[in-house]
């Protein structure tokens, strides 16, 4: 099926300022001295929307942003790698969502963040045939989503992308238990559930990677994937294929936005018809590369970049533990 888009990225868009080392906030009015200052559009969708567009993807961003300098910059940076922004709605009365990233030496992100536009943008009836004229549908954000979660309108996105056989995939935001609800009505029409390690801890109450998947494909996700951090990725899905892809060995210095990163690497390796675990091997790399930069997807550069940063980067499992996973991935 034609479709005049590979990726709808809907839901949660962030402006950061970041800045790196920072030990500790100064007391009173104190100053403190940083190496690196940066400005980024993050987000769960913001930073997977830019990673697939960097990696060749035609891409439509939709969300929220406010009347503001803010929402004025986030537009122009996303145009500037060629997502469609047609569908990024300016909210009257909401700011554009927007964060603070204190980033520590060890590559931890402590933040603080304005909840604005995110809550408020709404897909109406009339933008739904344009929202899903898309091979994939990225939803990246429940949990902030406020107007389009408490009326269901989230719900129905994903429940008209699965009658219309466009592969939806989702990711939640910082999940509590009292988020259950909100992605148990999500999951029936999910293909692939991505979050982390510890957003899935949350909302099953569980610990081991194998009892998270099995609470979330029993709720009706056709896949789990869950993003470990410096310990990989972790794939099940309703056929059975399970496997562990091992993180690649990088020097760590932000760590802002990797999962999301993931996620756009993930969708492109669906788009370019990769196998699941070649897939989850862009998404690793996508997410490794983040990391080595200040800011969302600064150290993502293009598609063949990162094919060459797999082929040449250890992992820190081992090659041996990659090719077992491989292997597996393959039956």
């Amino acid at each position: 099926m034609s479709t005049t888009f590979d990726l709808s990225c809907v839901g949660f868009y962030t402006f950061d300022a970041l800045c790196r080392p920072v030990k500790a906030i100064p007391p009173g009015g104190q100053t403190c001295f940083v190496e690196d200052y940066t400005l980024a559009v993050s987000g769960a969708a913001g930073s997977a929307a830019i990673v697939a567009a960097k990696y060749g993807l035609r891409v439509q961003a939709v969300g929220g942003v406010g009347y503001d300098d803010m929402g004025d910059w986030v537009r122009m940076k996303l145009s500037s790698y060629g997502v469609d922004i047609r569908m990024m709605q300016r909210c009257e009365g909401f700011s554009t969502s927007s964060s603070i990233v204190t980033t520590r030496p060890d590559g931890t992100r402590p933040a603080l963040h304005k909840r604005g536009a995110t809550d408020a943008f709404y897909v109406s009836d009339s933008a739904i045939d344009g929202l899903l004229d898309t091979k994939i549908l990225h939803i990246g954000g429940v949990g902030l989503m406020n107007r389009m979660d408490d009326t269901g309108r989230t719900t129905e996105l994903m429940s008209e992308a699965r009658r219309r056989g466009v592969i939806t995939t989702l990711d939640v935001f910082a999940s509590t238990p009292e988020d259950l609800p909100k992605v148990e009505a999500l999951l029936p029409y999910t293909d692939y559930f991505l979050p982390s390690e510890e957003e899935a801890k949350a909302l099953s109450g569980l610990t081991e990677n194998r009892d998270l998947a099995h609470f979330l494909l029993s709720r009706g996700a056709g896949c789990v994937i869950l993003t470990l951090g410096a310990d990989g990725a972790y794939y099940l899905d309703q056929s059975g294929l399970e496997f562990h892809s091992p993180a690649f060995k990088v020097e760590v210095k932000c760590t802002c936005g990797c999962g999301d990163c993931f996620n756009g690497g993930f969708a492109a390796g669906l788009v370019k018809g990769l196998s699941p675990y070649d897939a989850v091997e862009v998404g690793q790399a996508s997410s490794a590369l983040n990391a080595t930069g200040l800011g969302s997807q600064a150290g993502v550069a293009s598609y063949e970049a990162t094919r060459r940063f797999i082929e040449s980067t250890p992992r820190r499992g081992g090659a041996m533990l990659a090719a077992a996973g491989a292997a597996k991935a393959m039956q």
